[in-house]
């Protein structure tokens, strides 16, 4: 007999733990929960505009499910890809996207549960990967314009977003990884090479062009100066000529000094007292 009560006792106890567990649930800070009755929201509780807030909830035993979201930023990454850029190369992309849960009602119409929304999501990620990095070149996508696409991608996602009610806020999307096909790095590397080498000796060819030209205008002005300093000596020369014939005579033995004796190489066997010394030991204007 008290065998008999204590399974019964058991069997009671179990029943009002199903029962339990069936009507009690805790809805923390960090989630937010939809309550389904045959297929169809009754509730919503911790989401933003809900009347219900955190803490433990109660709903009718096995006739009542609920569901929860996470309140927080969420990434949703996607498998490798291949992507045919705008140039027809094709890259191997790995991207994820930073997203949040603003409506989970309509996060759950659109997407489903959060197991089916990750696959749904990481469909919509890739088709408007492939929709926006078709429009660039493999080159832009690996470096200069991959922040810009990036943004484009992350506008498009929002506005698919807003007019599909998906219940969600894109945050960002970003391109973890973009390398060629390992068949065609190589190809791409030396084409991308050759062409920077191309445009090194472009512009080495104008800075030798620009110093040519900057050469050739500093040559004429200072030939035009040493032109106009040549002509000033000259007037010079020609008006101390005209006061001093002696100083006229003795500058021009002076030049035929210069240019018998400066270069070294002449020899000369002459005597000391010749016309050529005549300026040796007296100054100018000796007789």
């Amino acid at each position: 007999m008290n065998q008999s009560r204590l399974t019964l006792y058991g069997i009671i106890a179990a029943a009002v733990l199903v029962v339990a567990s069936q009507t009690f649930y805790v809805v923390d800070q960090t989630h937010q929960a939809l309550v389904i009755r045959v297929g169809e929201i009754v509730r919503v509780v911790n989401a933003p505009g809900a009347d219900d807030g955190p803490g433990l909830k109660v709903k009718i035993p096995f006739f009542e499910s609920r569901i929860l979201f996470d309140k927080r930023n969420l990434t949703q990454e996607t498998t490798e890809e291949e992507i045919t850029a705008g140039n027809k190369e094709r890259l191997v992309v790995d991207a994820f996207l930073r997203y949040r849960i603003s409506d989970p009602q309509r996060f759950y119409t659109a997407l489903g549960d959060s197991k089916t929304a990750e696959a749904r999501l990481e469909q919509r990620l890739n088709a408007a990967l492939r929709e926006q990095l078709g429009t660039a070149d493999s080159e832009e996508i690996i470096s200069s314009k991959r922040g810009a696409l990036m943004a484009a991608t992350r506008a498009n996602l929002a506005r698919q977003a807003q007019t599909s009610r998906l219940g969600i806020e894109v945050i960002d999307v970003r391109i973890r990884r973009a390398d060629l096909p390992a068949a065609n790095q190589t190809a791409v590397f030396e084409r991308m090479r050759t062409a920077r080498l191309q445009e090194a000796t472009r512009i080495r060819a104008e800075g030798e062009q620009k110093r040519k030209e900057i050469v050739a205008a500093a040559t004429g002005e200072a030939e035009t100066i040493r032109g106009e300093g040549d002509a000033e000596r000259a007037k010079l020369f020609a008006s101390s000529f005209g006061k001093d014939p002696n100083f006229a005579s003795f500058y021009r033995s002076m030049q035929a000094y210069e240019a018998s004796m400066g270069q070294g190489d002449a020899t000369l066997v002459l005597s000391p007292d010749s016309a050529f010394f005549k300026y040796f030991g007296r100054g100018p204007g000796a007789n």
